[in-house]
């Protein structure tokens, strides 16, 4: 056989870059045949072809960069996928698990080194700060399985965050006293640093992010920005001489609101991390671990076990500790020690500054044997880690399949039918719709562009067609199918009508008229035709800004909505857009509509912010105009003529939006309100109606001639 030695390691960038794609490609295939999480794939498969296996690659610069914007993103998509809420409910539980998954590896590492190992008091705590730490390696797991918001996810990520800052305090005061300058004006200095660097994110990140997102859609620069305060973040921690994986976290935190869940934006951060920077980080820690040491001797293997048994059964007894005293199902339990008993990142930074530092004697604090023991504990700990993670994921999703629901899917109609015309409100209407479907369902959108069939019938067609297109990409970006058509008719509200039918869908959500060149009335040309001929949900939306800078939501609903069929449609919906932007949702109302609004919020949405005013009279309404700032969403739900929450102050609702709400960010919500279509003339109720009745016009040109 030829000798190819010569050739190796590969310093060609092309190949370099090839090689790692050959591996994020392969790993997942061959450790899925072999029932294996492929994230030890990518460990593994940096072991074989580093240096200390078969020397193909060397860990260079590349692996460096792309390593560390890697271990950012673990850290950023693990804050940006935090429920919020739940962790300020759970805080003191996460505190008592984040102390718990400190103090208790902390101490038995301490006690082996010492008494088993025999080291001195500095290398143990150092040793003991690396293995009370952990790196959320197994998160991506969590990831695939979309467990990220269950509790034991929340609490094993803010345990892992707060167990991390404790270690890199210790360590900042090992290496004060190692270096001579640990004075008490040192303390009061980082401290003052560490205050000023929380309380320049908390007040900068929102004011900029808000301030970008209202002003630039494009995706690119969207996605930019993001990694753009990923990394100041990031950059600020090193300055004030902590980990920048602090600051990422942090970041992530601060943005988390800004990011829906269910987005373009957050589906495109995901796909970045997941494809290349996060692989890139795994790949280079593997290839840092040398199996080789294991039977060199030297007492390796020895120090391997009692760091790797030492630190593994602390992070165990403080998870199980910790779900029995809460009271967790013992598969939340092993879910809490997976994602916390891995050690990589951290313990990497640590190990490194630790060779940095010397003992008394002037001997370095880290040895050859103690390094490569610790970098052999990363491999043993991640294989561990991904093993039990991945298991107690299944568990979970299993044990949430058999729990009862009174929620039944199969009788779900959810369709959604997004008519659109205008390019600059196009998007914000998908991005609605998208918050407000289902996903469970796993059911696409359907839009539509209608136009006249006149002169100019062919190029309008064609602008709806690269306007669909565009909405379709847009959609996509979210995983979310969209189906499209572009409609010929004589009469807009007409085609609009026949679409839903032959779609079957469920709703209509259309954006309010707000051109007066085209019309001057308040519902435009066709508006009340349609919500007169349908009596299914009509949405109609005004939005001034994205959706992802809203921070409360305010609805005003009528007396005796709840008889209405649609009643839990609509709220339905509004409750999942209040989740997915996670900002607060106030309802306004009469006691016994908030009463059922309650009841049904803390039985579907427990997790949500949810205020409830008392509202007696609809003549009411102009006062909450006051109550509404420029990042707030207003949502007046009204009724159709004849129906049981009709009244006939809702004919002033017009003059009253117009007058009191005119830049508002605004939803009109017309409910389901009757079992049939109102397709056939009857004596009861016209087929059509008027937006100003002969009476009004009668009225007011009396008052005209008595003034």
């Amino acid at each position: 056989m030829p000798d190819i030695s010569h050739y190796l390691p590969i310093t060609s960038p092309t190949m370099i870059f090839l090689v790692v794609l050959l591996i994020v490609l392969s790993a997942p295939i061959i450790m899925g045949k072999l029932r294996i999480p492929h994230i030890i794939g990518m460990v593994i498969a940096g072991v074989i072809v580093g240096q200390y296996g078969l020397n193909i690659l060397i860990r260079d610069n590349s692996f460096e960069l792309f390593g560390r914007v890697g271990l950012y993103y673990i850290m950023f998509l693990a804050a940006l996928e935090m429920d919020n809420e739940g962790l300020k409910k759970n805080k003191y539980k996460l505190l008592t698990f984040g102390l718990l998954t400190f103090v208790i590896p902390f101490g038995l590492t301490y006690f082996t080194c010492t008494m088993l190992l025999g080291y001195g008091s500095m290398r143990s705590l150092l040793l003991s700060c690396i293995m009370a730490s952990n790196t959320l390696i197994a998160y991506p797991i969590v990831g695939r399985f979309g467990l990220q918001r269950k509790p034991s996810v929340s609490l094993s990520v803010g345990a892992s965050m707060l167990a991390l800052f404790l270690a890199l305090v210790v360590l900042a005061m090992l290496t004060a006293i190692t270096e001579k300058y640990g004075g008490i004006g040192f303390w009061i200095w980082f401290g003052l640093k560490f205050a000023l660097f929380c309380t320049a994110l908390i007040l900068l990140i929102p004011r900029l992010t808000r301030w970008f997102l209202r002003r630039y859609s494009d995706a690119v620069m969207q996605f930019i920005f993001i990694m753009a305060m990923l990394f100041m973040s990031a950059a600020l921690a090193e300055l004030i001489e902590l980990e920048g994986i602090l600051g990422a976290f942090l970041s992530g935190l601060i943005l988390n609101r800004y990011i829906p869940h269910i987005s373009p934006l957050m589906n495109r951060i995901e796909f970045i991390g997941n494809a290349l920077f996060i692989p890139y980080f795994l790949i280079g820690v593997g290839m840092l671990i040398n199996v080789r040491l294991l039977f060199a001797g030297g007492g390796i293997i020895w120090v391997l076990i009692c760091l790797t048994v030492a630190g593994t059964l602390g992070k165990a007894l403080a998870a199980y500790l910790s779900s029995f005293s809460f009271r967790l199902p013992l598969s939340s339990g092993h879910m809490m020690f997976g994602l916390t008993s891995a050690h990589a990142a951290g313990s990497i930074a640590m190990i490194m500054v630790g060779m940095r530092l010397q003992t008394a004697d002037g001997q370095p604090m880290i040895d050859n044997s103690v390094l490569n023991a610790v970098i052999l504990m990363i491999l043993f700990t991640c294989v561990v880690s991904t093993i039990v993670t991945e298991r107690a994921a299944r568990r979970i999703t299993l044990r949430d399949k058999e729990l009862p629901t009174d929620n039944d899917q199969s009788t779900d109609d959810e369709n959604i039918l997004i008519p659109v015309k205008y390019p600059e409100y196009a998007t914000n209407l998908i991005s609605l719709a998208l918050m407000m479907r289902n996903p469970k369902l796993g059911r696409g959108l359907i839009g539509l562009n209608v136009v006249y069939d006149d002169a100019q019938m062919r190029s309008n067609q064609e602008k709806g067609r690269r306007l669909l297109e565009q909405l379709t990409r847009y959609a996509s970006a979210a995983d979310v199918m969209m189906q499209t058509q572009v409609r010929i008719a004589a009469n807009i509200a007409n085609g609009i009508k026949h679409a839903f039918k032959e779609y079957q869908a469920s709703e209509i959500i259309i954006g309010m008229h707000m051109h007066k060149d085209v019309s001057a009335g308040f519902w435009g040309q066709f508006h009340q035709s349609l919500f007169n001929g349908l009596s299914r949900q009509i949405m109609m939306v005004r939005l001034r800004q994205p959706l992802n800078t809203i921070r409360r939501i305010q609805v005003a609903v009528p007396s005796r909505a709840q008889f209405e069929p649609g009643f839990y449609r609509w709220l339905e919906r509004l409750s999942r857009v209040a989740c997915n932007l996670e900002c607060r949702i106030q309802f306004h109302g009469r006691t016994d509509t908030l009463a059922l609004i309650n009841e049904y919020v803390r039985n579907r949405h427990p997790s949500l912010r949810v205020d409830y005013t008392t509202m007696d009279h609809w003549n009411e309404l102009p006062r909450l105009a006051g109550t509404i700032a420029e990042d707030h969403l207003f949502v007046v739900v009204t009724a159709r003529k004849g129906t049981v929450s009709y009244k006939t102050a809702l004919e002033r609702l017009p003059e009253e939006l117009t007058r009191h709400f005119s830049g508002t960010n605004l939803i009109i919500i017309f409910p389901d309100q009757f079992g049939e279509e109102m397709d056939k003339m009857t004596f009861a109720e016209p087929q059509h109606q008027e937006e100003r009745s002969a009476y009004e016009a009668v009225g007011e040109w009396i008052r005209r001639q008595v003034h």
